[in-house]
């Protein structure tokens, strides 16, 4: 067996990655249920918070996420039933929804974000120096564009629509 394979540093980058990962998600774990959310929630809020008009199609969401077109379904509807969310027709293809971020979901990101960036500083934006995060944000942006091309789907801007009041 080639003990070089064993030292390769593609093997030491991407289980660094996993290391780094699984410790940021265990602290951004706990503080979520803090806040009522798990860390699928939260994404979902996120990204909606971040697209145009606080909204996407179900179908970029789950293309935005690592779910899939059912488990985003099943997301939203619990997020609908807690009000943080709610689904609105597309008004050009009868087949689409978005889903929209209520004042709710606002009010429980703005609970939440205060800690969560306490965390990233503290864990992970501050362990690098200006310039060697803003290579590692090139880099990683490389990377999710050429392993997960779907993850700004529908960031162009889905066509608006009345804003519910919800």
């Amino acid at each position: 067996m080639d003990q070089n394979l064993f030292d390769d540093p593609r093997i030491t980058a991407i289980g660094l990655l996993y290391e780094a990962h699984a410790g940021l998600t265990a602290r951004f774990a706990a503080q979520f249920e803090e806040h009522d959310l798990s860390a699928v929630e939260f994404e979902v809020l996120m990204r909606l918070v971040r697209s145009p008009h606080n909204q996407l199609r179900m179908t970029d969401l789950a293309a935005q996420t690592s779910l899939s077109t059912s488990g985003v379904t099943r997301v939203v509807d619990r997020m609908e039933r807690d009000g943080l969310i709610f689904r609105r027709a597309c008004p050009s293809d009868r087949r689409s929804s978005y889903a929209v971020i209520t004042p709710s979901g606002l009010k429980r990101l703005d609970e939440t974000l205060p800690g969560h960036l306490r965390i990233i500083e503290q864990w992970f934006t501050g362990q690098l120096t200006p310039d060697a995060l803003a290579a590692m944000l090139d880099g990683l942006r490389r990377v999710r564009d050429a392993v997960h091309p779907g993850a700004t789907a529908g960031s162009a801007g889905p066509a608006p629509g009345p804003e519910a009041k919800a």
